[in-house]
C-alpha cells in the first residue's frame, strides 16, 4: 500500500511530466508509419513485401498487392534498361543477318541457300519485333512492363541470336574465300594496269631501241665518208658515162633502196656470192644525200664477182618533188609533222599497236620509192625489189622465169586462217574501202617481189597508188606504212609466189625451223631484231653475218660486236 500511494505523494507536477512522454512516443510512431507507407509507393512490390514485413508491416494491410508498376515505377524499374538492352541485341542482330545477306548477293555465291537464309533471319527479327505482345512492350508510351512478357521476348531473341552465330560462323569460310577472290581479283585488275603500262613502255624503248643507230653503223659510215672527202677523185661518177649494164633489160636487175650502208652490203654480198652468173646481175642502190658518199666507197672497195652496182641518191631522180609525190607533200603538213615529231612519251604510246607507224621511216620517200620503179628505171622491163633486211641464200634467176601470167606483183602470200587478210590493214568502216576490197582477201609480204614493170605501166600502177594516198592523208584509211597502200594498189594483179622464195619473221618469231630456213631462197629479217643490232635473236644472227665483210679495215675499226 506504501508502494501505491507513493505517487500521489509525488505531486500533480510529476504527473504532467509523464504525459508529455507518452504524446512524443506516440507522435513519433506516427510518423514512423507515415514514412513506411511512403516508401511503398517506391519500391517493387517484391521489394516492397520484404521490407515492410521485415519492418513489421504487411503490404496487404495497405492494400497495395499489384503485380504492375506505375508510371513512376517504369522510370527507375532495373527492367526496363534489361528491355533495352535485349531489343538492341535483336535490333544489332538483324541488321548483321541483312548485311551478310547483302553481302551474299554482292559476291554472287554460287549458293543461293545461304543468301535466303539470312534474308529469313533478319525477317525473323522483323516479326519477332512486330508481334503484338512485344510491341506494346517496346513503344514508348506504354504504361508499365510484365516481366513474364519480358522474360518470353528475351527467351526468343536470344533463340534467334543463337541461330544467326551459328549460320555465320559455318558460312564464314564461304565468305572468307569469296572475299579471297574477291581480293584476288582486284590485284589481278591491278596487276593488268601494271602491265599494260609497262607493255607500252617497252614497246616504245624497243622501238628506239630497233629503230636508233648503233654507234659501231654509225662509225662506218662516218669513216666511209672521210675516205670519200679524202679521196674525191677514186669514188666520183661524176661526167663518167652510165654504163650499158645499168640499162640492159636482158640482165637481171635488182632494186635495193637504203640508208644503211653495212646492210645493204650484206644484200649484194648474199645476192652475188650464191648467183650461178654474178657478171650477169645489176644492183640499183638508191639513198638519200647524206649517206651517198659512204655507200659510192662502200661498193667500190671491192669488185663483188664482177656484178655492176648503182648507187644514186633520192635527188638524182628530179621528177619526185612535193607537187608530184603525195608522201613528199603531207609531209610539209604541220598535223602530220606534229604526229611523227611531237617528243611526248605519252603521246608516242597511245595506240602501243600501231606505235611503229610513227617512226617518220614510214613516211620517208626511201620508204616509198617502189611505187616510183617504172620512172626510175624505163627501159627495163621487170626488177626484182629486195629490202635491206633481207639475206640471199639461193640463186635467183629462177624468178624472171616465172610466167606472171599478165600480173604486175609477185610475192609470197602471208595469210593464214584469219591472219594477215586484208581487214587487218585497212579501215573496212570507211564507206570506199568497204565498196572495193574483200576483208578476207589474202595478204602478201614486202621484202622480196618481183615486178612486171610493162604490165605496170599498163595498169597505171603509180597513178592507182596516188589516187588512194591522196585521199588518206588524214590516215582515215589505213595506218601509215607501205604495206597497206601496196595491198590496194596491187590488190588484183598479184601473182602469189612459192612460199619457199621468201621466209619471214626472223625479226621476231624463234620459232621459224631451220629446215624451214635452209630451203629458203631469201630469209627476212622483218621486225624490230634487226640482225646488226644487240638485240637479235642469236640463232638467226649467223645467217646475216656470215656475208659480212669482216676484212674491210673500215668495218674493223669500227669493233662491230657481232
Amino acid at each position: 500500500m506504501a508502494n501505491l500511494r507513493a505517487p500521489s505523494r509525488s505531486g500533480p507536477g510529476h504527473g504532467q511530466s509523464f504525459l508529455f512522454s507518452f504524446r512524443t512516443l506516440a507522435s513519433a510512431v506516427a510518423v514512423a508509419v507515415v514514412f513506411f507507407l511512403s516508401l511503398s509507393f517506391l519500391f517493387t512490390s517484391c521489394t516492397e513485401s520484404s521490407d515492410l514485413t521485415h519492418f513489421g508491416f504487411s503490404s496487404g494491410s495497405f492494400g497495395i498487392g499489384t503485380t504492375r508498376r506505375t508510371m513512376l515505377a517504369l522510370k527507375s524499374d532495373p527492367l526496363k534498361p534489361r528491355l533495352d538492352q535485349i531489343r538492341k541485341q535483336a535490333e544489332d542482330h538483324k541488321a548483321l543477318a541483312f548485311t551478310y545477306a547483302v553481302f551474299a548477293r554482292k559476291l554472287k555465291l554460287e549458293n543461293s541457300k545461304l543468301v535466303r537464309v539470312f534474308a529469313e533471319l533478319s525477317r525473323s527479327y522483323n516479326d519477332l519485333l512486330s508481334k503484338p505482345s512485344y510491341l506494346a512492350l517496346l513503344t514508348s508510351d506504354a504504361l508499365s512492363i510484365d516481366e513474364s512478357v519480358l522474360r518470353q521476348f528475351e527467351k526468343e531473341v536470344k533463340e534467334r541470336i543463337k541461330v544467326t552465330r551459328q549460320v555465320i560462323s559455318e558460312a564464314k569460310e564461304s565468305f572468307d574465300n569469296q572475299l579471297k577472290i574477291q581480293k584476288l581479283k582486284d590485284t589481278i585488275f591491278q596487276v593488268n594496269e601494271l602491265l599494260t603500262k609497262a607493255k607500252k613502255q617497252g614497246a616504245f624503248s624497243s622501238l628506239i631501241a630497233a629503230k636508233s643507230i648503233p654507234k659501231s653503223l654509225h662509225c662506218l659510215a662516218m669513216r666511209l665518208m672521210e675516205e670519200r672527202i679524202a679521196h674525191p677523185e677514186k669514188y666520183s661518177d661524176e661526167g663518167k658515162p652510165t654504163p650499158p649494164e645499168f640499162e640492159d633489160p636482158k640482165l637481171y636487175h635488182y632494186a635495193i633502196f637504203s640508208d644503211n650502208v653495212l646492210a645493204a652490203s650484206v644484200v649484194v654480198n648474199s645476192a652475188v656470192k650464191n648467183a650461178k652468173e654474178p657478171w650477169k646481175h645489176v644492183f640499183h642502190v638508191v639513198t638519200d644525200k647524206m649517206n651517198l658518199g659512204a655507200m659510192q666507197v662502200m661498193f667500190k672497195l671491192k669488185d663483188y664477182n664482177g656484178s655492176h652496182i648503182e648507187v644514186k641518191a633520192v635527188e638524182d631522180y628530179k621528177f619526185l618533188n612535193s607537187s608530184y609525190v603525195p608522201v613528199l607533200r603531207q609531209l610539209e603538213s604541220a598535223n602530220l609533222q606534229k604526229f611523227y615529231f611531237e617528243n611526248k612519251l605519252e603521246n608516242a604510246t597511245k595506240d602501243t599497236n600501231n606505235m611503229k607507224f610513227r617512226n617518220p621511216k614510214y613516211l620517208s620517200i626511201l620508204n616509198h620509192l617502189r611505187f616510183y620503179l617504172p620512172e626510175m628505171y624505163p627501159k627495163l622491163h621487170r626488177i626484182l625489189f629486195l629490202d635491206d633486211d633481207i639475206v640471199v641464200q639461193k640463186d635467183l634467176t629462177g624468178l624472171w622465169k616465172i610466167d606472171m601470167d599478165g600480173k604486175v606483183n609477185g610475192a609470197v602470200e602471208t595469210c593464214f586462217g584469219s591472219f594477215h587478210r586484208y581487214a587487218q590493214y585497212m579501215n573496212f568502216s570507211h564507206p570506199l574501202i568497204k565498196e572495193k576490197f574483200n576483208p578476207k582477201a589474202c595478204a602478201w609480204a614486202y621484202g622480196m617481189n618481183f615486178f612486171d614493170l610493162d604490165a605496170w605501166r599498163r595498169e597505171k600502177c603509180t597513178e592507182e597508188y596516188h589516187y588512194w594516198q591522196n585521199l588518206n592523208e588524214n590516215r582515215t584509211l589505213w595506218k601509215l606504212g607501205t604495206l597497206p597502200p601496196g595491198l590496194i594498189t596491187y590488190y588484183s594483179t598479184t601473182k602469189p609466189l612459192d612460199k619457199s622464195w621468201h621466209v619471214l619473221g626472223l625479226g621476231y618469231n624463234p620459232s621459224i625451223s631451220m629446215e624451214e630456213i635452209r630451203n629458203a631462197a631469201v630469209v627476212h629479217f622483218n621486225g624490230n631484231m634487226k640482225p646488226w643490232l644487240d638485240i637479235a635473236m642469236n640463232q638467226f644472227k649467223p645467217l646475216w653475218t656470215k656475208y659480212v665483210d669482216y676484212d674491210l679495215d673500215f668495218v674493223q675499226a669500227c669493233n662491230f660486236g657481232i
